[in-house]
Order: structure tokens, then C-alpha cells, then sequence
């Protein structure tokens, strides 16, 4: 085995089992090889080293190895719903044969053993995925779509019917004057089929969307330094319908940004470079449209600090998009009733070029951005 093969074996080894590395002894039984499989594919995708005991010691496998591939193989096929192809490699280590298991990030989650068992990868163990759990792995996987709930207690009551209006009057329905406008909120996902305000709805026309969704606002800070330790310059919690959040957390950032500047003659100019308007309200929509409003207890959180913005919304990205197709103008839509929403009243377009020019903005400034996932939220760091 290449020396380079053989380092990177035992430094999976010193790592123990965790949230990405498994062992399994040579006599490991196909459930539990399934179970592996799916919990891994259900997280952030992991190894499995078949011939390592628990502890780390390095047992091996006695019999037909390549044998023991293709039963692997076939566990990934039939005992794992939907099938996965996990890449499967012989290796030599320490004298002794095993087998890794590289297991991607699934694509099509939620996955299930035979058995309908939905687990997940926590620590260095796996366990059945909660309601809330399972749910979130629909949303990615775009089976199910959290923000066409109806929200219990609601009503046509807490909707904004003005603003509705306002919005159907740019296609030339006359709202105010409908026989029947729960029909029409009904067929446009405002209300659901039992008359309760879906989340979309909500979100966007509701009177006071936080009276139900008391996380659905932005939390803003604005430290001195460059750490969350360092001292707080202003605090904010910005509430109201997605636009209203928008247009109010941009006045906050602008109004908090430092812009040095001197003067020539009668003008004022900056001296240092300044983001343009359509960059921050770019991830201010993109947070408060593509966050999964289906994680409670947790808000959208804007962090100024000296050097950088973060701008940080809860959930992760869908099963097909990764960092780099963000990058290329791939779009995506976490809850597509309120992407419907609110690019009919212009605030995005459906073309995907919003987070490139973000990128592109920056890096044509010698400014660095980072997209990056980091547990259950997507974070987007924009240096100043």
C-alpha cells in the first residue's frame, strides 16, 4: 500500500470514532453495516473501516476480502433505501487486510435501512431521526416544503388584506372586490385548504408574523474588534414581514458601517472601497428566503465586526447544491412559496446570478467572501 494511502489509514485510526469514522470488526452483520450507511448519508457523509475493532486495534479480515467488497456492495444496493454507491477500497495495514467505506453526502435523503429505520450520524453513534429531523431531511431533499404549512390559530384575519391587494393589482385581479378571495389566497398558497395562513403567507402579508414565528426575524450586532467578545458598538432585533426585514436591516448596516472619506473642493469622497446597496441586500435576501423556518429557537444573525460581515441563516443547503454551484449561479429554493412571493414583488430574480455577483464583487476588490456550512446553519463571510 503507497506510503500516502497508509498515513492517511492510520490517521483515521488515531482519530477514534467520531462523526465521521466508524469501526467495525471482520464479523460485523449486514444490519449494522446498513445502519452505517444510511446514518452517514443522512449527515455529512463519513468512513467506515471494516477490521478495526472499537478501540482502534487493528484486527483484520481472515477471509475472502474481495469477497467481503461485494457483499459491502450489495448491503449499499438492497438493505439501503434509496441505494447509495459508497466507494470501496482493499487495503493492507499493519500486515493485515480491511476495507474502507468512503460515504458520500447523500443526494437523495432521507435515507432508510430495509428495516425503515431513519437514522442520523451524532458524535461517534447513530440514532432514529427525530419529527423535526426527519422533516428537514424532506425539505433538502425537496419532497416536502415547510413554508406551504398552515400555521394553527391563523386565519384570513392576520393578513395584511391591503398589501395583498397591492400585490394582485400588479397582475390585474381586483382583490377588494373577489366573491370569494379566500378561494384566490388558497389557489395562491397564501391560505392553506383549511383556511389557516401558511407560513409563506405569513411571512410575507401577515400583520404581525412574529405573533406565530417568533423567530422569524433578524438578530443585528456590531462589535468593536474582531471577535464576539469584543465590545458591542449597536444591538438589534429587526421584525415585520421578509421586505420589511430587508429594507430595515440594510438602513441598520449602512447606517453602522464606517465610511472614511475627505474633500475635494465642495464634493465629499470615500477614500476606501464600499459595497454597493445590491450586495448586502443580496444575502439579506437570500437569508430570509432560503432559511429553514422549520428549525425553531433560532434566528438570522448579521455579526459587524472591524474586519468582516457574517451573515448567518438557519438550515442547510439542498441535497444538489454544494458551494461551488452557489458560486456558478445555481439557484435554489429552500421554500419556494416565499421565493414566489417575494420575487413578484422584485426583491429577487430566479436566475441564480444573485450570490455570483456577491463573489464577483469581492473578488474584483481584493476582498474575500466565504460561503461555508457549519452545522445546521449556511454562513456567508464578506470582508470589509
Amino acid at each position: 500500500m503507497p506510503m500516502t494511502r497508509a498515513k492517511h489509514i492510520a490517521e483515521l485510526i488515531a482519530q477514534g470514532e467520531n462523526s465521521a469514522v466508524e469501526f467495525k470488526s471482520a464479523q460485523v452483520r449486514a444490519e449494522s453495516i446498513a445502519k452505517e450507511l444510511v446514518a452517514f448519508s443522512n449527515t455529512q457523509g463519513g468512513v467506515l473501516l471494516i477490521g478495526v475493532e472499537d478501540n482502534g486495534e487493528v484486527s483484520g479480515i481472515d477471509f475472502d476480502v474481495d469477497a467481503t467488497k461485494e457483499w459491502v456492495a450489495n448491503i449499499a444496493r438492497e438493505n439501503v433505501i434509496p441505494p447509495i454507491v459508497p466507494i470501496i477500497e482493499k487495503s493492507i495495514f499493519q500486515g493485515k487486510n480491511i476495507i474502507k467505506i468512503d460515504i458520500g453526502k447523500g443526494r437523495d435523503k432521507p435515507y432508510q435501512t430495509n428495516k425503515h429505520q431513519f437514522l442520523i450520524r451524532v458524535g461517534s453513534t447513530n440514532r432514529t431521526a427525530t419529527q423535526a429531523e426527519l422533516m428537514r431531511l424532506f425539505q433538502q431533499s425537496g419532497v416536502y416544503h415547510y413554508d406551504k404549512q398552515g400555521i394553527d390559530a391563523t386565519s384570513i384575519k392576520d393578513l395584511n388584506l391591503t398589501k395583498i391587494d397591492e400585490y394582485f393589482d400588479r397582475y390585474q385581479v381586483d382583490f377588494s372586490h373577489e366573491d370569494d378571495p379566500e378561494r384566490i389566497l388558497i389557489n395562491t398558497d397564501i391560505l392553506d385548504d383549511q383556511g389557516l395562513t401558511t407560513i409563506a403567507g405569513l411571512l410575507v402579508f401577515g400583520i404581525n408574523p412574529q405573533r406565530y414565528l417568533s423567530e422569524a426575524c433578524i438578530s443585528f450586532a456590531h462589535f468593536s474588534g474582531t471577535e464576539i467578545s469584543d465590545e458591542l458598538i449597536d444591538k438589534q432585533v429587526i421584525s415585520g414581514t421578509l421586505d420589511l426585514q430587508v429594507d430595515s436591516t440594510l438602513a441598520v448596516i449602512k447606517n453602522n458601517l464606517l465610511q472614511p472619506s475627505r474633500i475635494k473642493g465642495t464634493k465629499r469622497f470615500n477614500t476606501s472601497f464600499q459595497y454597493p446597496d445590491k450586495v448586502f441586500r443580496e444575502l439579506l435576501v437570500n437569508a430570509c428566503v432560503h432559511r429553514n423556518y422549520a428549525i425553531n429557537g433560532s434566528r438570522i444573525r448579521i455579526f459587524m465586526f472591524d474586519d468582516r460581515i457574517e451573515f448567518i441563516s438557519p438550515g442547510r443547503l439542498p441535497n444538489t447544491i454544494t458551494i461551488g454551484k452557489l458560486k456558478s449561479g445555481v439557484s435554489y429554493a429552500s421554500n419556494p412559496v416565499v421565493v414566489k412571493f417575494m420575487e413578484n414583488l422584485r426583491y429577487i430574480d430566479k436566475l441564480g446570478r444573485g450570490l455570483p455577483m456577491v463573489y464577483q464583487t469581492a473578488v474584483q476588490n481584493n476582498k474575500k467572501v466565504i460561503f461555508e456550512e457549519v452545522g445546521e446553519e449556511f454562513r456567508v463571510t464578506l470582508e470589509l
